[in-house]
């Protein structure tokens, strides 16, 4: 279920709701990499809090753990709601860092392949390697070193289906 942005400012403090209005779309992407990686820092610490306090709530509304303070909770949706918020701001986030991620590995990629074209093109113009299987006369062929199988496949099929037919009668028995 979508949370609206709304929401997402009724259930944060007002430097949470500042850390989570710079991972949504356009203000995600003009961020730099050391940005971004503080942000997912920062990010992941008010979740992980946010995520301990609403286990403490639970347990207290349950009758598990000690209250906080002098009255136990009665409901814990607003942590809840705080937990979603956060940990769908850290998924964006996370989603973020993974596509720049992968456009730096593609672009990287593609120089690579061609920095190896170019040392290929270079490489072709020189003499062939002096050790090289392949050189001047092509490859030779080298013998198959298995021996022939000289009995038929159909005999040795034979053989097996005889050799079950044998055992299942002397299991009858």
């Amino acid at each position: 279920m979508a949370i609206s942005r709304k929401e997402e400012a009724r259930a944060l403090s007002a430097d949470e709701h500042d850390l989570v209005e710079k991972s949504h779309h356009p203000e995600v992407q003009d961020l730099s990499d050391a940005d971004l990686a503080g942000l997912v820092k920062l990010l992941r610490e008010r979740r992980d809090k946010a995520q301990a306090e609403a286990h403490r709530r639970r347990r207290e509304i349950r009758g598990k753990g000690a209250p906080k303070g002098a009255v136990a909770s009665k409901a814990d949706g607003g942590s809840q709601l705080k937990l979603a918020v956060l940990a769908m701001a850290m998924r964006r986030l996370n989603g973020e860092a993974e596509r720049r991620r992968q456009l730096t590995a593609s672009v990287s990629l593609i120089e690579n392949a061609r920095k190896a074209f170019v040392m290929k093109q270079g490489a072709a113009s020189d003499s062939p390697a002096f050790n090289s299987r392949t050189a001047r006369k092509g490859m030779r062929s080298v013998a198959n070193q298995r021996a022939p199988d000289l009995v038929r496949p159909m005999e040795l099929g034979r053989q097996r289906k005889a050799a079950k037919v044998a055992q299942a009668k002397r299991d009858a028995r």
